[in-house]
């Protein structure tokens, strides 16, 4: 893991696909945040994936692929956010990503609405099933935002800062248009921002972050 910043509010930060701990820095997402870094906004921590164990592990059946994903939320939820909030003294945390780094920040933001308080999501998947081959389970269920958002009323997601960004020629605009559904119908606020003219890619993303950090308070 990779730690930006002195202080300020807490931002984990997913990489993409299999992507490593070091991507966001290599990519230039850190770098579009260094205002809010260097005036000590934020503090940014970026976690290496464990994708290639778990959803794009097609070497092991689904249902050791959840499992070893439940793993990587545990060690998140355990001992990265807890160092993250020590660290910082702020009571919650934010959780971003890029893609599929989108996935897991809106997936650990709504399971941990208590220890979640700004979800910003930059072209994010948030639909599983096409990684488990038809395979269905109340794990699966449990980890695929668009089927256990429906059902849960946990007051806390109503109090949450949650960001949709998205582009109009993105290959995930339609599982964020979606997701938006989901949200709107439960009256829970917040912003589907489908950026004109862009698509699934690094520039967009890095104007992005930027104007979706400026909005912790």
């Amino acid at each position: 893991m990779l730690v930006f910043g002195d202080g300020g509010f807490p931002v984990i930060l997913f990489p993409t696909s299999m992507g490593t701990y070091y991507e966001n820095k290599d990519q230039g997402l850190i770098g579009s945040a260094s205002w809010f870094l260097d005036n000590g906004l934020v503090k940014i921590y970026c976690p290496d994936s464990i994708d290639a164990e778990s959803w794009y592990n097609q070497g092991v059946p689904p249902e050791i692929r959840v499992h070893n994903h439940q793993c990587y939320d545990n060690l998140v939820l355990k001992e990265i956010l807890p160092r993250a909030t020590g660290e910082t003294g702020a009571a919650k945390v934010a959780t971003a990503g890029c893609s599929f780094g989108g996935y897991h920040a809106a997936n650990f933001a709504f399971r941990h609405p208590d220890r979640v308080s700004y979800m910003l999501s930059l072209s994010g998947v948030f639909d599983i099933r096409s990684r488990c081959e038809g395979y269905y389970s109340e794990s699966i269920y449990f980890n695929n935002p668009v089927d256990f958002l429906p059902d849960d009323q946990d007051p806390l997601l109503w109090q949450m800062g949650i960001v949709l960004g998205t582009a109009d020629q993105d290959i995930c605009r339609v599982q964020n248009e979606h997701l938006s559904a989901i949200l709107n119908a439960k009256s829970i606020n917040h912003w589907l921002d489908i950026r004109p003219d862009s698509t699934h890619d690094w520039p967009v993303w890095k104007m992005m972050f930027p104007h979706y950090l400026s909005l912790i308070k």
